[in-house]
């Protein structure tokens, strides 16, 4: 597909998603259906500053526009977008700032979703299944309303062999190929996604005393004394690697053997790079907002009618994560290493 009826030829594409990193990697799903269709236009994506690194190497995409907030004025960021002089812009975001961006793009074809307020910006309009499907699909139905075949299902992280090689540099040669590494990842952007540090730090004791893992305890910004705590508290040896970006992350998710997690941007890469995760969720809905393939698990405190209120702080004491206990967790792992036919 190169036009559409009536159309001159699309040969430029800009994609607006801003915000998390865990949300741009699900929407990288549209990047190779939309080099399919159009295999000759430019594609182009609006992301924010933390979100840049993965968009890197993707080779759907051509280039990367960044807002930064911090120095662009709004008048700055339509400026930018017109000056691309787009045919096609697809809103994957969806706020009123995106919206009105969309709107003034000066695009031929403004694909968006119909969120009330927001239709004015659009010609071409999506219907929202945000609560019904999973976030991948939500951003491919905005490509099937451009009546883009979708022929292709994946997300899409790359790292490179600089990437791989400062992994090997710390990485070695304590955690030898073919041991078995078990990443656990306390992060979260809300605090009521995150399970306690002193359940993590009870879970990688027994990780090691059951399977001999080796624990690697990864962090991000404001992170480091997450990882230190668990670390103190654990009775058995963990290893806290340096910083790493998000694609060294990528890499270091790569040499492991599983990912533990809570619902973070660390989560959506460990699936990306193909390893297997337990997802652990409470405010959050994994058939919305879960690790996407076929080779992951996930557990919540079951039972509760507050589970995915996506609140972001909580009013009745956190029980989604502070009833969820070691030991449902720990089968939850055995759950993950039998489905992918792991043996430790």
């Amino acid at each position: 597909m190169t036009t559409s009826a009536g159309a001159r030829p699309v040969q430029r594409i800009l994609v607006i998603k801003l915000r998390a990193v865990g949300d741009v990697i699900l929407s990288t799903v549209v990047t190779k259906n939309l080099r399919l269709a159009y295999p000759f236009a430019k594609i182009h994506y609006l992301t924010e500053s933390p979100s840049l690194e993965v968009l890197k190497g993707n080779p759907y995409v051509d280039d990367v526009l960044v807002y930064d907030k911090g120095s662009m004025s709004g008048l700055g960021l339509i400026r930018l977008v017109r000056r691309g002089r787009y045919d096609v812009v697809i809103d994957l975001f969806g706020n009123p700032r995106t919206a009105l961006l969309t709107r003034l793009s000066g695009a031929g074809q403004r694909v968006g979703f119909r969120f009330r307020g927001r239709t004015y910006a659009y010609n071409i309009v999506a219907e929202p299944r945000g609560d019904s499907v999973h976030n991948t699909q939500f951003n491919l139905d905005a490509l099937a309303a451009l009546g883009v075949a979708i022929q292709d299902r994946s997300i899409y992280f790359s790292f490179d062999d600089d990437d791989v090689r400062y992994v090997d540099s710390f990485m070695q040669p304590g955690f030898v190929r073919g041991a078995f590494v078990v990443c656990i990842n306390s992060g979260g952007g809300w605090y009521t996604k995150r399970w306690g540090l002193d359940r993590f730090a009870a879970l990688a004791d027994r990780l090691v005393e059951e399977y001999r893992a080796l624990i690697v305890l990864p962090w991000g910004p404001g992170e480091l004394w997450e990882a230190e705590k668990i670390r103190k508290s654990m009775s058995r040896e963990a290893f806290i690697p340096p910083a790493t970006t998000l694609r060294q992350l990528g890499a270091l998710l790569k040499r492991c053997s599983i990912v533990v997690t809570n619902d973070s941007g660390p989560m959506h890469i460990a699936a990306a790079v193909g390893t297997p995760v337990l997802g652990i969720y409470g405010p959050t809905d994994p058939l919305l907002q879960g690790p996407y393939g076929d080779n992951h698990v996930v557990v919540r405190n079951e039972g509760l009618e507050c589970l995915g209120c996506n609140l972001t702080s909580c009013p009745i004491g956190h029980p989604c994560m502070l009833g969820l206990g070691v030991e449902t967790v720990l089968q939850g792992v055995r759950q993950l290493l039998a489905k992918n036919r792991i043996t430790p």
